[in-house]
């Protein structure tokens, strides 16, 4: 499900974040988006496939190990796994029906 989280999102850098089963979006105009939602999609995938909170504590984890080798907040989110498939797969707008499970591990 789609939300506006503009209230949320308002004095962020983020376009869109997904909290499963949702997807806050900052801006109205982002629902046209279908890259922005795909790539949120991707992780709705990602959530389920590890029962979400499993997602969330491998993810932060992941984070604070790419931030201590990098030094540096966007790379280390840039390098998260499942960040990495979801940017290298949000223009193929049939990727979700072709991914097989736990595609992100490619990508650690």
């Amino acid at each position: 499900m789609i939300i506006n989280g503009q209230r949320l999102l308002k004095n962020t850098k983020i376009s869109g974040i997904t909290l499963f089963p949702f997807i806050l979006l900052r801006r109205k105009s982002d629902r046209k988006n279908k890259i922005l939602i795909n790539h949120e999609r991707i992780h709705i995938r990602q959530q389920m496939e590890l029962l979400i909170i499993i997602f969330y504590i491998w993810y932060l984890s992941e984070y604070y190990i790419r931030y201590l080798k990098y030094k540096n907040p966007n790379l280390a989110y840039r390098n998260i796994s499942f960040e990495r498939e979801a940017y290298a797969n949000e223009q193929n707008t049939d990727y979700l029906s072709k991914r097989k499970i736990w595609s992100f591990v490619r990508y650690l």
